[in-house]
């Protein structure tokens, strides 16, 4: 089964919406208390980690099931063009929490933490600290900061027991190199004692007890992050588990840089390995990482209904999103670590009482999440941010907005997303361009041999929102 095209699918979640509302959930139904106009909202940051665009408001693969996501997005504003600004966990979550760019921060691996970074955590707020800065209570559990454990002073925070449980049953044999976590299969344990079950429950404690400040509460569940270990329950709830389209000429015009750039990361399984035995193993995966987008699904709508059923519905922005997207075997490779439209494209949805709901297409980055909440919040601007508010298009999302996406993987290389294309310049000069109009894949570089006089225009166009890097605030 071939996936569907996104107007359909767009179309299908829309009808699913109104069915929705018809069965009459209430998930979410939030607006401001009468008489608490000076009360300062609480803040539900909600980070899925890997999570891609797979999900049915997204209209990412047809055989998802997102109940909980997508009765979310239904009642949020829902940002169909986001992209994260690195493309690996640590710059990523680094870029959202402190509000910077990769190229400003220095931060472009998963091997340099900010935690060892004295000078940087005392010199730059984080998003939690400046929170507690303006008299809110922080509270963190999960994979919010990366590697879990909040660096020191940055938010109360805990993180759960080891979340590559002892209990996990490994299921494929793989090449030395290869990174441990590389795994996917069924797990048989009881449910609660899978770790994204344990940050529910937690979270839900906590909005059920009585907090004298409004609080800042941020949960980070850890699925669909390798190894898919999904209980088998979910496994075992679906068969049909469509592929991705790939397309075998695809590397024909991708640039050396893209290459070494894109594959130089030898613990990542190669997709030949996934294509062996009449494409079983990569059938196995696709399956996998499914069964944990619907489990996580299940986990956040606990969460969700932890939060209507307290009394803290009616004054609480939530804010979803994921640190970035996973290739499974589109462009022929597999997991992030890339510039391409499958790695930077995330879910985003805020959800803001009495705000607007629906959706825009209109480039945003992950990067606007520290501004947006304390605009949201009515906070001080901290000087340091430099991502732009969404708050304008979430009071009007048709709203003028002349900002684009950018993406950032390694020094000096970078994507720029706009509302039709993706334009990527790595740090030997090498370009790729395509036109998400006709090209949703990114089959076909535009920039190669051959280039049109319109396209140079276009080119010189988007060169222009790459950033430089801050020499001043560059951390190696």
């Amino acid at each position: 089964m071939s996936l569907m095209n996104g107007a359909s699918r767009r179309i299908s979640w829309i009808v699913r919406l109104g069915c929705f509302s018809v069965i009459a959930i209430a998930l979410l139904e939030l607006s401001f208390a009468e008489g608490n106009e000076d009360e300062r909202p609480n803040v539900l940051l909600i980070a899925i980690d890997d999570l891609n665009d797979w999900i049915g408001c997204l209209d990412g693969h047809p055989d998802t099931l997102t109940p909980n996501l997508d009765r979310l997005a239904g009642n949020s504003l829902l940002f169909t063009n986001a992209h994260s600004q690195g493309t690996m966990c640590n710059p990523s979550r680094i870029s959202i929490l402190w509000g910077m760019r990769p190229s400003t921060t220095g931060f472009y691996d998963n091997y340099h933490q900010v935690r060892y970074e004295p000078e940087f955590l005392e010199r730059y707020i984080s998003l939690p600290r400046y929170f507690e800065k303006h008299g809110y209570k922080t509270l963190s559990m999960g994979k919010v900061f990366h590697v879990g454990t909040p660096p020191q002073f940055q938010i109360e925070g805990e993180s759960p027991r080891n979340w590559l449980r002892g209990l996990d049953v490994r299921h494929h044999e793989k090449p030395d190199p290869w990174h441990a976590s590389w795994d996917f299969g069924p797990q048989d344990y009881d449910e609660s004692e899978f770790v994204d079950y344990v940050i529910a429950d937690w979270a839900v404690d906590q909005l059920g007890r009585q907090h004298d400040e409004p609080f800042f509460l941020a949960v980070g569940f850890y699925r669909p992050h390798v190894p898919f270990f999904p209980p088998s329950g979910v496994y075992d709830s679906f068969e049909q588990a469509a592929l991705p389209a790939v397309e075998d000429r695809d590397w024909d015009d991708i640039p050396k840089a893209a290459r070494a750039l894109t594959m130089s990361n030898v613990n990542i399984p190669t997709h030949d390995w996934f294509e062996e035995n009449e494409n079983e193993r990569w059938k196995q995966a696709v399956h996998a990482y499914l069964a944990c987008i619907r489990w996580v699904d299940t986990q956040m709508g606990r969460v969700l209904a932890g939060l209507e059923q307290s009394s803290y519905a009616s004054n609480t922005i939530v804010l979803l999103f994921s640190d970035h997207g996973y290739h499974l075997g589109e462009k022929q490779r597999w997991s992030k670590f890339s510039l391409w439209e499958r790695t930077t494209r995330v879910p985003l949805m805020i959800h803001v009482p009495e705000g607007v709901r629906g959706w825009t297409h209109k480039p945003v980055e992950l990067l606007s999440i520290y501004p947006t909440l304390v605009e949201l919040c009515g906070l001080p601007n901290n000087p340091d941010v430099e991502g732009a508010s969404l708050a304008p298009l979430i009071r009007n999302p048709d709203a003028p907005w002349s900002h684009v996406a950018v993406s950032t993987l390694g020094q000096n290389n970078h994507a720029v997303r706009d509302g039709r294309w993706r334009y990527i310049r790595y740090a030997d000069g090498a370009e790729e361009l395509y036109d998400h109009d006709r090209d949703p894949n990114e089959w076909e570089n535009l920039a190669g041999s051959g280039i049109s006089p319109a396209h140079q225009d276009l080119i010189k166009r988007l060169q222009k929102r790459i950033p430089s890097i801050n020499v001043e605030q560059r951390r190696r």
